[in-house]
């Protein structure tokens, strides 16, 4: 099995079909290369890309320019986030088809639950 969560740390020797439980807790906030953007994974899977992660915006963050290389699914769990089709705000969800492009704001901040099969493309000068 190629998915984990990155610092569970009571996960080590579970069977293969085993329940794998998460003390999000216990899970760090990890900072992104964009500035006020933080992300705990929940479950991750390199080989392929598939990712849940938490994702902290601090007040004024912001994502630049991307690509959803496949569904995105999100749910704003604190605060609101916003681009130029519109707000989706605490206790609502947005998902986004593979090929959508834009950017993605919290001026106030906010924590979503996010689903990705995919990491996104960037368009920004540090593409990646």
């Amino acid at each position: 099995m190629t998915m984990v969560t990155p610092g569970a740390t009571n996960h080590a020797g579970l069977a293969a079909l085993a329940s794998r439980y998460v003390d999000v807790a216990g899970l760090p906030w990890v900072p992104t290369r964009f500035p006020g953007v933080d992300m705990k994974m929940l479950m991750e899977d390199k080989e392929t890309g598939l990712m849940t992660a938490l994702v902290r915006f601090a007040p004024g963050a912001a994502l630049p320019d991307h690509e959803h290389v496949e569904l995105e699914q999100t749910w704003v769990l604190e605060g609101a986030l916003e681009d130029d089709e519109g707000v989706v705000t605490a206790g609502n969800y947005v998902w986004r088809p593979a090929g959508s492009r834009h950017d993605a704001r919290a001026p106030k901040g906010c924590v979503t639950l996010s689903f990705f099969l995919k990491p996104n493309r960037f368009f920004d000068a540090r593409a990646g």
